[in-house]
């Protein structure tokens, strides 16, 4: 499908999409580069202000991920038209315009449609320095892994839509998926970082491998040292997952040893994100003060997770 799409030859487009990376840059002078994104979904919680903050805290996450600072933002909302009230989608407005408000940027309108299902995001564009870009194809052999949300949103939310899943939880998984990547990514901007992704759809292994890929190196992953909330490591022991968890693993496992690892345990390595952390890929004498920046600004986590190695095919090997 992609391939009938032409080949783009601008000097100016510092990041496209051959990389499959968070955003597209477009610099458009010395010192400033556009970052450009849209992302929206359907509803992940019961909560209709909640589901709105959620997606867009997740849209302007590529803008967060590439090192970016978020300027506009446009509401993209579908909506069934007669069947749902349209007091519930102004409240989903309303949750996005809090997040877009809470990044500094501002809200300069939208598009809407008829839909059989609600679904909400947003398109995003920021502004970065253009050497300042963190890319996923930038890592480097020997640059530390660290990750600043637990994963399990996908499991979590799956097994909410059949009542397996308790209050406390649901509260604790939107308070994470609905947190900015604002901190985070200022962190590793104050730091310094070589590349950065945010895990979304494709789960931890699958962005990885976006980077180890784009970037030419490998990965070793600690899987002990990879945060999880813990109700999603007793759900996914029940069979609870989404069926995109089951692709993204399916779709990673020819370029990852697992080794003995349990099916249960790659389930949640490849569990499909909503409004997950960034991984960011630091070099190792800079690792300390990323991890001291990220705990001061108060990250969800802020996870030492393991190391890029030398490995041109960007093999990913999952360790104890």
């Amino acid at each position: 499908m992609l391939s009938q799409l032409p080949k783009i030859h601008d000097p100016r487009l510092l990041v496209g999409t051959e990389t499959a990376d968070d955003a597209g840059v477009y610099q458009i002078s010395d010192d400033v580069a556009l970052v450009q994104t849209a992302d929206l979904f359907p509803p992940v919680v019961d909560d209709p202000y909640m589901f709105g903050a959620i997606a867009a805290a997740n849209a302007l996450s590529d803008v967060y991920a590439m090192g970016g600072r978020p300027l506009t933002a446009m509401n993209l909302i579908g909506w069934p038209n007669g069947v749902i009230d349209y007091e519930f989608m102004g409240q989903v407005m309303k949750g996005g315009a809090d997040k877009i408000a809470e990044a500094g940027a501002t809200l300069v309108g939208g598009h809407s449609w008829d839909d059989a299902e609600p679904k909400y995001g947003l398109s995003v564009t920021g502004v970065v320095h253009p050497k300042q870009v963190t890319a996923n194809a930038s890592a480097e052999p020997g640059d530390e892994l660290v990750l600043t949300k637990p994963l399990g949103m996908g499991i979590i939310t799956t097994a909410l839509k059949s009542d397996q899943v308790g209050e406390d939880t649901i509260e604790r998984a939107s308070k994470i998926m609905a947190t900015l990547n604002k901190d985070a990514a200022d962190a590793m901007m104050e730091v310094g970082a070589h590349a950065a992704t945010d895990v979304t759809g494709f789960g931890l292994l699958g962005h990885l491998r976006e980077m180890t890929k784009g970037s030419h190196v490998g990965a070793e992953i600690r899987v002990r040292d990879v945060p999880v909330i813990e109700e999603a490591a007793r759900l996914v022991e029940t069979d609870v997952a989404p069926g995109g968890t089951r692709r993204n693993l399916q779709s990673v496992a020819p370029d990852v040893d697992f080794g003995d690892l349990p099916e249960t345990d790659r389930l949640l390595l490849a569990d499909a994100q909503t409004s997950g952390g960034l991984l960011i890929a630091v070099a190792p004498e800079k690792l300390d003060a990323l991890l001291q920046a990220l705990k001061k600004r108060g990250t969800p986590v802020a996870a030492h997770i393991g190391r890029c190695v030398e490995d041109p095919s960007g093999r990913i090997v999952i360790r104890a």
